[in-house]
């Protein structure tokens, strides 16, 4: 199931839904780039900011999936690359990590302060999802406009999760992060003169030693430990207070589903964690086609966030 959304496509938006092409300052030095979808009237409708993975884009196919459906429910979209992705490298002298939830409320801050959006929902895919997730638990109930998170498959204790995916059985997974890692490194080299040292890339062999040798450092963290217990989400998520749906796998092959039995999640009454037996990293695949497509992770999270009360626990 991890595999197969990137050989079975989703509809995908309307050709004819017009999209924005917009910067968001993060930074005094720092932007994202987001590709938005606003309805007829932007201010009458919620807004649903999405977020991708490690590695991903606004362009992956989990978030043109996930954009299409909400879309036609009436959201407003904002498809967000994460600082370096989507071709946006030139936009940060940084790279982007575990731990920038501080994007995500600049971002939700401008679209309040600017836009008038007073209905705000976070949608996160597995490094992205604990972004959102991390961003709602440092928020708390300070944000009026942010109505509710959802969730699939994020990585909460990120040394759990690299300790998964630098597994033998997971060569593959680990192998495509490093090639593209390493070669979004060269490029940011070359954009930023004497920043990056690239000897040590001849070394990188998984995900931790790649951490260890440019993402922790490049974050201001002491090493990959401090970066991964930093950077987890799981250390805010009691102090949620917008109604949550955590979506994971428990044969997810890099996020342990062990993970989330913690007091945290068990006792805050504003989040909901469902974990079927199957479902893979992010793919989620129903054996019977709905009305539109197999991804059931995708109808869930619209059902959820068209359900669920704004003001209340979810349970």
């Amino acid at each position: 199931m991890t595999l197969f959304p990137h050989v079975w496509s989703r509809p995908g938006l309307p050709s004819d839904v017009p999209v924005e092409a917009r910067l968001f300052a993060v930074a005094p030095d720092s932007q994202m780039l987001g590709h938005c979808q606003w309805q007829s009237v932007p201010t009458s409708h919620p807004t649903l900011i999405l977020v991708h993975g490690l590695e991903g884009c606004s362009a992956s196919h989990y978030m043109m999936g996930i954009a299409e459906k909400a879309w036609l429910k009436g959201f407003n979209i904002v498809r967000l690359n994460q600082r370096n992705c989507g071709g946006t490298e030139h936009l940060t002298p940084t790279l982007y990590n575990n731990g920038m939830s501080g994007d995500i409320r600049a971002v939700i801050g401008e679209l309040v302060a600017r836009d008038g959006r007073d209905a705000i929902w976070l949608g996160g895919y597995s490094m992205g999802g604990n972004l959102v997730l991390k961003a709602a638990g440092e928020l708390g109930g300070s944000c009026p406009s942010l109505k509710g998170v959802v969730a699939v498959c994020p990585n909460i204790d990120p040394a759990a999760c690299t300790d998964a995916l630098i597994q033998p059985r997971n060569w593959l997974y680990n192998r495509h992060f490093i090639r593209s890692l390493t070669a979004r490194l060269r490029r940011k080299a070359l954009l930023y003169p004497g920043r990056f040292d690239l000897t040590p890339l001849c070394g990188i062999r998984n995900l931790l030693d790649f951490d260890e040798a440019y993402t922790a450092p490049d974050g201001g963290y002491r090493n990959a430990a401090d970066y991964y217990d930093q950077a987890g989400s799981r250390h805010v998520l009691g102090a949620l207070a917008v109604p949550t749906l955590i979506l994971t796998a428990q044969d997810d092959p890099f996020i342990p589903y062990g993970m989330f039995d913690i007091p945290a999640i068990r006792e805050n009454p504003y989040i909901r964690c469902e974990a079927p037996a199957h479902g893979g990293h992010c793919g989620f695949i129903e054996q019977f086609e709905t009305d539109t497509d197999r991804y059931w992770a995708e109808h869930r999270l619209m059902e959820f966030i068209t359900t669920t009360g704004v003001l209340h626990p979810v349970r």
